[in-house]
């Protein structure tokens, strides 16, 4: 995989603005968000419309059109738990700029997001635990393993499973941290891509701590092989670092102003 990829996680209900824009329809405080996390650095953006069982497939239809035609195209990620909204979004979807992304499987009760990835030709983040947080790598890996066995039994590419290492929060479980680390690498070793949540690590930390924390904690998982994480874009010292750590891999041509590109 070539740059890093960013999916921004600020098109999300549990925010009131959005919430109230998405009961309403209200265009304008979604494109806001769009606006400034693609003007900040995002790859993807994440719509996540929660459960909305009664409305869903409607939403998601309107949400992805509004973003896609205002933004030429801007690749999204599709994160609802209503499977049928997730469909109805990627038949209104235009993948001039990237295949859509389901949000996300697991091993347990939403290995089926998997079969609705491959019969739609799109990505699937595939979170790495079934029930809980797993107890080590090795259960980790064996999901891993299962859902990677499910989705090219259905005829998907390994490179269109993103792999979720459940990023966990420090404060709490700072004995994880270098386990997660180390999965990230395994998965990098057998040539797997991963994302997932980054802002999990710094959860519950005072506000000017949480973008340090984020910053060095992408820093080191993209040392380890991490192909993708969802953020939030508009924190300055997390794209600056995810930016340098593309110059440092190689992956993008150095030029002073590298950091406007």
């Amino acid at each position: 995989m070539g740059k890093f990829i960013t999916i921004g996680e600020r098109i999300h209900c549990i925010s009131p603005v959005i919430r109230a824009a998405m009961d309403a329809r209200d265009p304008a405080p979604i494109l806001k968000r769009a606006k400034e996390q693609l003007d900040a650095g995002a790859v993807y953006l994440d719509v996540n419309i929660g459960p909305a069982e009664k409305t869903g497939e409607e939403l998601m239809k309107w949400a992805v059109k509004l973003l896609q035609e205002n933004f030429d195209n801007v690749p999204l990620c599709l994160d609802t738990a209503n499977k049928k909204a997730i469909e109805a979004g990627i038949s209104v979807y235009n993948r001039a700029k990237g295949k859509p992304i389901v949000n996300s499987a697991d091993a347990g009760d939403r290995l089926s997001n998997i079969d609705l990835a491959a019969a739609n030709d799109a990505i699937c983040i595939a979170l790495c635990a079934k029930q809980g947080i797993p107890a080590d790598n090795d259960e980790r890996m064996a999901y891993c393993q299962e859902m990677l066995e499910h989705g090219m039994n259905l005829g998907m590419e390994a490179e269109d499973l993103w792999f979720d290492p459940l990023f966990l929060v420090i404060k709490g479980m700072q004995d994880k941290q270098l386990e997660v680390l180390g999965f990230i690498r395994q998965l990098s070793d057998m040539g797997f891509n991963s994302t997932g949540g980054l802002s999990n690590v710094s959860n519950m930390m005072p506000k000017h701590i949480r973008p340090i924390m984020d910053s060095v904690m992408i820093a080191m998982a993209i040392h380890c092989g991490l192909t993708s994480a969802i953020v939030n874009p508009c924190d300055l010292r997390l794209m600056e670092t995810v930016k340098s750590a593309d110059i440092i891999l190689g992956k993008n041509l150095y030029a002073d102003s590298y950091l406007e590109i």
